[in-house]
């Protein structure tokens, strides 16, 4: 697959080596000289130019492009590149770094087709440091949704039941299940929770300590709540 990302700063670099890794082709979009620069010296194929502007991301393959990462610290550019990709018939991702617009973009703007907000990844990555314990935050869906990670502890209430007997409460559900040292996995319903077991649930923010309560138990360190 071929990707544009437009913006050389950290994220969009980062987000390059990742595609680049998994064996895919990248070229990117940067204005800046110096950023430019970094970019080439890392190996990557740079276009100097404003990434707003199709002219520029022509340069840089957007016609044959799959998908385009509009990443640089600019809204209005970003979005200018997500609607010259989408008229190109490319996938856009475009980073956002005021929260209170990623519901308007996700609901309500049709040439972006997902938005990302590093700040929140960055915010969940730093809690689950800090909290350490049984439980790990894997990402906020929306402000009141979360995905968590559980793991099975001795004190849990839920320690030897089968998934078949376990009731989430309310508003949450399980998504995948890990014995210990296992990858993740379908659930089944005959799995036996035990110790070091891994859970991931997908549960409303009201719901999380109860959550935990069943998972982990009383008086454990877990990383619940919102970034």
């Amino acid at each position: 697959m071929q990707f544009v990302i437009v913006g050389a700063g950290r994220v969009g670099l980062r987000t390059a080596r990742a595609i680049e890794e998994s064996g895919h082709e990248v070229s990117i979009v940067e204005q800046d000289t110096a950023a430019a620069e970094r970019a080439r010296h890392d190996g990557f194929e740079v276009i100097e130019g404003d990434g707003s502007r199709e002219s520029t991301l022509s340069r840089a393959g957007i016609e044959r492009a799959d998908a385009l990462g509009a990443l640089t610290g600019d809204l209005n550019v970003n979005f200018a590149a997500c609607t010259i990709a989408n008229h190109h018939g490319c996938r856009t991702v475009m980073r956002i770094d005021d929260g209170h617009r990623e519901k308007v973009y996700r609901e309500y703007v049709s040439e972006v087709d997902e938005v990302i907000y590093p700040e929140r990844l960055g915010a969940i990555a730093a809690k689950n440091a800090l909290l350490g314990g049984n439980s790990r935050a894997i990402a906020d869906i929306e402000r009141n949704l979360q995905l968590i990670e559980f793991a099975i502890a001795d004190a849990a209430p839920m320690h030897g039941y089968t998934l078949s007997e376990l009731e989430l409460p309310g508003p949450a559900r399980l998504v995948a299940f890990g014995s210990d040292n296992e990858t993740l996995r379908v659930p089944d319903p005959d799995d036996t929770l035990d110790a070091g077991d891994r859970l991931v649930v997908l549960a409303d923010s009201n719901v999380l300590e109860d959550v935990r309560q069943l998972l982990v138990g009383q008086g454990t360190t877990a990383a619940v709540g919102g970034a």
